[in-house]
């Protein structure tokens, strides 16, 4: 018997309402339990749901057999147990079924539609679903008050729904079927989107820890501590990054940067953007020329790539900071007498825009001063607009003043989350702190050179001095040896005066630097040849050596292990 048009208007607003909350759900927990809310009571008076296990991803086919697991059961307060009969509550719903081949109920999953409780053939099906004591009599309502719809996406089964009324209740008709086919497709459609959302958004989430740092380095002279934060399940992967890159002559350069946008590409992006800025760092290039280069690069990766970036260098030694800027929040400065300054260097225009002009500022970092880089998520929300979060920053790092060089960067990193980020997040957070701590004068030794052919033997003298002033006397034989190499290869080829730098920490290291681009590269050398064999030397006596091209020249170092010295034999 047709509905009444009354019926038939009042059940068309119950479907509207019910597929659009079913469609809003974010995730599969949300989809499957706003298709609770709608069948329960308003439709049905219990429901039983199972899901494919595990979920299909994508629009492979697998050969292996289909097995479903039971999500969750639901029931209006009125019905008696879960499976609506007085003692139906000894019974339990299958947990995991796994469909007999050719039987109903894979024919029903392959078929796609749903079907009746009291269909032809239809008991061995319910009973796989809800467990043998469920195809017993009297066990489940009599009557078109059980229906199974099939849970199906595009291209994979995704579950069965099991909807039941209670022998009180008017049995389902055959309008209900096509209600419950509706219901069933808005909710396989919701689960699949939700299966390929998680599974986007853990590729994503894994690519981008991925690319970030796995361990800070630990170079003399600087404390490091970093924080990344994803954003909240709601939102997407970001490009957020940040890096800490040892450079020649201990110094260190500390980034922090994020591609615009959410999505796995944000964060393919990001990962080659960081490559080419280690790649850049490697060559020792002013902070406003890593910018630019970097810029020119990301324009070749595509117009629609927008990042901004913030490039430091430190060095331990002169106890400077150079800094340059591309369209990035700014850091703050907490010095040693607890003044938190927001640094102003000139933000330039982001990277991938083009044909901008990036400027490097230079400032004292005295020992005990802490640096503070992050992106734009921890100052910046829908309530919070990027200069109030800035100044938000600078007021809780100088609120920390009292006793800041007492408390760890590690804990800094917490408080400084816990203040300005405590709940959830619509951006990535990445975090880098740097504690400047120097390098000490004494263990230092800084010549420039005159290139000419005495020149190596002045290197020896000065060397000698400095390792006997050390205690190094052990090294002396070896280390005077490599830097007269060295150095007489520096001024064979140097137009200008040489630079040569002696460091103790851990190790002792030489460095020496000229202004030929050409570096030094071991040769076989001939017989007859007078030269050609220092570089055998240096590889054989030293630890480590390595020589690096810098924006005006090379620089050619090596390092020792030190001695330690023997322990002390009493009497």
């Amino acid at each position: 018997m047709p509905l009444a048009p009354a019926a038939q208007t009042d059940r068309l607003q119950y479907l509207d309402v019910a597929t659009r909350r079913i469609a809003r759900g974010m995730d599969l927990d949300e989809t499957l339990r706003e298709l609770r809310w709608a069948a329960v009571p308003a439709f049905a008076d219990a429901i039983v749901i199972h899901l494919h296990d595990p979920l299909p991803v994508g629009d492979e086919k697998s050969s292996a057999p289909v097995v479903l697991q039971l999500h969750s059961v639901d029931r209006a307060p009125e019905a008696r147990s879960a499976l609506l009969m007085p003692h139906a509550e000894d019974a339990d719903v299958t947990d995991r079924v796994q469909p007999v081949v050719d039987g109903r109920l894979a024919k029903l999953l392959l078929a796609g539609q749903p079907a009746f409780g009291d269909a032809d053939a239809i008991g061995p099906a319910v009973a796989e679903l809800l467990g043998p004591a469920a195809s017993a009599p009297g066990t489940l309502p009599q009557g078109r008050r059980l229906i199974i719809a099939p849970l199906h996406g595009r291209h994979h089964v995704m579950g069965t729904v099991v909807l039941l009324r209670r022998p009180d209740r008017a049995v389902f008709t055959g309008d209900d079927l096509l209600v419950a086919s509706q219901l069933a497709t808005h909710t396989a459609i919701g689960v699949q989107k939700a299966v390929m959302y998680g599974h986007e958004a853990s590729v994503a989430d894994t690519l981008q820890h991925t690319m970030l740092p796995s361990s800070l380095p630990e170079p003399t002279g600087v404390q490091l501590a970093s924080r990344y934060l994803p954003a909240s399940k709601t939102a997407q992967v970001g490009g957020d990054w940040y890096d800490a890159i040892p450079l020649p002559g201990n110094r260190v350069a500390l980034i922090v940067g994020d591609v615009m946008g959410h999505s796995m590409t944000s964060a393919a992006i990001m990962g080659q953007l960081r490559t080419i800025v280690q790649t850049l760092a490697g060559l020792d290039l002013p902070p406003h020329e890593v910018l630019h280069h970097l810029d020119e690069q990301a324009q070749r990766l595509g117009s629609d790539h927008i990042a901004t970036c913030l490039y430091a260098i430190y060095d331990p030694i002169s106890h400077r900071l150079l800094m340059a800027n591309a369209g990035h929040p700014p850091a703050v400065l907490l010095r040693p007498n607890g003044q938190a300054e927001v640094l102003r260097v000139p933000p330039g225009a982001p990277i991938g825009v083009g044909g901008v002009v990036f400027e490097s500022v230079e400032m004292p970092a005295p020992t005990g001063t802490t640096l503070v880089l992050y992106t734009d998520g921890l100052v910046e929300s829908r309530d919070v607009d990027v200069g109030t979060g800035v100044e938000a920053l600078r007021t809780h790092l100088q609120s920390t003043r009292h006793g800041h060089r007492l408390s760890s960067l590690e804990r800094l990193c917490d408080r400084i989350l816990a203040a300005l980020a405590p709940g959830p997040r619509d951006d990535d957070i990445a975090l880098l702190t740097a504690r400047f701590e120097g390098f000490p004068p004494d263990s230092v030794g800084y010549w420039h050179l005159d290139p000419h052919p005495l020149t190596a033997g002045q290197a020896r003298r000065l060397t000698r001095r400095v390792l006997r002033r050390w205690g190094l006397d052990a090294l002396l034989d070896t280390t005077e040896l490599m830097v007269s190499e060295v150095v007489t290869n520096a001024v064979r080829y140097a137009s200008r005066p040489i630079s040569l730098r002696l460091l103790r920490t851990d190790v002792l290291r030489c460095e020496v630097t000229d202004d030929s681009p050409q570096v030094p590269r071991m040769r076989e050398a001939e017989p007859g040849d007078e030269g050609g064999r220092g570089l055998f030397l240096v590889d054989r006596l030293a630890q480590r050596w390595g020589a690096t091209r810098l924006s005006a020249g090379k620089v050619v170092w090596f390092e020792q292990r030190i001695p330690k010295e023997p322990p002390y034999q009493g009497s």
